[in-house]
């Protein structure tokens, strides 16, 4: 399996605007894309502060999300949002 966590700082005041986008990509994730198993957002206690977690079934299955239509226009949507992201991939063999 493959587990990504970002971290994003948003600037002031669009947490409420950035989460409905982040919701949909993720539902649209888990529903369209067959290596998504999983697709978690949690909030800071900033409230400037967004933290998702992804777990895909490889490195593969995750840089196909990158490639996707609606992450496409998700990123492009809130890219104005965003004053800052972490990206971490953890790459774990379950058996």
């Amino acid at each position: 399996m493959f587990a990504v966590t970002v971290t994003f700082t948003l600037k002031p005041g669009l947490r409420g605007t950035f989460l409905p986008l982040m919701v949909e990509n993720a539902a649209l994730s888990l529903h369209d894309e067959p290596g998504c198993h999983q697709f978690d957002v949690c909030l800071g206690q900033d409230p400037d502060t967004v933290f998702l977690y992804e777990i895909y079934d490889d490195s593969a299955a995750f840089g196909a999300h990158l490639e996707s239509t609606h992450f496409k226009s998700f990123d492009t949507a809130v890219a104005g949002m965003i004053a800052a992201k972490v990206v971490h991939q953890y790459a774990e063999v379950i058996r």
